[in-house]
């Protein structure tokens, strides 16, 4: 896990249809300092309403992504698990 702060959203006119009904992000990970950018942008899953500017927690584990999504062959590997408080 990790936290990261939601830099924009996307959308996508064909994707996995895992994906169907899902907001996308693009959320940028960081440091622990919870500043410092931490490698490049990734792209998650996300249904708590989490917008532009948040600090959220995300997962790269893709079976629990996958399990969310409920589809075994889905190619989403990120998802949004919390948005931080601050």
């Amino acid at each position: 896990m990790l936290t990261g702060r939601v830099i924009g959203t996307t959308t996508s006119t064909i994707k996995h249809p895992s994906m169907e009904g899902w907001k996308l992000l693009i959320v940028q990970p960081l440091r622990p300092d919870g500043v410092t950018p931490d490698g490049d942008p990734q792209i998650a899953v996300e249904a708590l309403g989490a917008g532009m500017g948040d600090k959220v927690v995300i997962s790269s584990d893709g079976k629990g992504t996958r399990a969310l999504l409920n589809s075994a062959n889905s190619p989403v590997r990120w998802m949004v698990l919390g948005i931080v408080d601050e």
